[in-house]
């Protein structure tokens, strides 16, 4: 079975062109999905023998289990996974039909996603915060950068120095899929980009624009646990992600009458149906400014 995921990840790396993370994410449901069969001593010697075996009720007994432990977003995943796996199979002549193409995918969680108001990211970014003159600048250009274009965190730790260009003001991502799209940075992630390079003392091109103490590549999770430690200093909400930023990026823009195709460019997203969501989280606040306004809607 190992030689087969291992062709079916060059499918997905070469020829499907996925990001890394994509491709760690199916083969993980794939080897979970090989777990269950083996325990309903389905997946056994070689792979030939028992693909046949495969079928939608086997599949169903297998989302079922899912349902139990699983949020229909993470069911949704996995099914994706098996169902690329399978036409892969067929492709490949191991099988003449796939068993995934007769199920149904479960209907997503809707949810609003997490937002900071306009002046929750003015006390964010414009207060001076303490600590390490290097660091402070570092984290402060980290903040101003993800809202000013509204960087997925992944984006924003992959950028060299030479990403970005300030005298231009412009920003080179490559985003899920390794798709390139070319933001505009703002006046003031411009300015504290400019401070925090004047302060590091470095130029190459091919350096990581965003270090940690140790010269290394920040990750997400050095990013994240940073973002908390500012919030607990203005006493602002902690359970704001890096992610939220962006989030209240695109809210924020919808907000000022910005297009949704355009924020759907800034984003990255493939799908207008994903940019959408934020029309609800917009209607949303229209709701709340109505209900404290309207004079036959005030409430108590």
């Amino acid at each position: 079975m190992e030689q087969l995921l291992k062709r079916f990840e060059r499918h997905l790396s070469v020829e499907r062109n996925l990001s890394p993370r994509t491709v760690e994410a199916y083969l993980r449901d794939l080897r979970q999905f090989c777990e269950f069969l083996s325990s309903q001593d389905v997946c056994c010697g070689p792979a030939s023998d028992w693909l046949e075996k495969i079928d939608l009720l086997q599949l169903r007994r297998y989302l079922a289990q899912l349902h139990k432990s699983c949020g229909r977003t993470s069911v949704a995943r996995k099914l994706s996974a098996l169902r690329v796996f399978f036409r892969f199979l067929v492709r490949e002549g191991l099988l003449k039909i796939s068993p995934a193409d007769g199920l149904s995918t479960p209907r997503r969680e809707q949810y609003l996603p997490k937002v900071l108001s306009a002046e929750q990211v003015g006390h964010l970014l414009d207060q001076p915060a303490s600590g390490q003159r290097l660091l402070v600048l570092r984290d402060l250009a980290i903040f101003e950068l993800v809202y000013s274009c509204g960087l997925r965190v992944s984006e924003l730790t992959s950028l060299d120095i030479g990403s970005i260009d300030l005298s231009e003001g412009s920003v080179r991502v490559f985003g899920k899929g390794g798709k390139e799209r070319l933001l505009p940075i703002g006046r003031k992630a411009r300015t504290a980009l400019q401070a925090y390079l004047d302060e590091r003392h470095q130029t190459c091109v091919a350096d990581p624009l965003f270090l940690n103490q140790r010269g290394g590549r920040l990750t997400p999770r050095s990013i994240q646990r940073n973002l908390k430690n500012r919030l607990l200093q203005f006493n602002l909400p902690t359970d704001v992600t890096p992610h939220a930023l962006r989030h209240s990026f695109a809210t924020h823009l919808l907000d000022a009458g910005a297009d949704l195709r355009v924020i759907q460019e800034l984003l990255g997203h493939a799908s207008l149906s994903t940019t959408q969501r934020y029309t609800r989280v917009s209607f949303t606040h229209l709701a709340e400014v109505y209900d404290r306004a309207h004079p036959r809607s005030k409430k108590k």
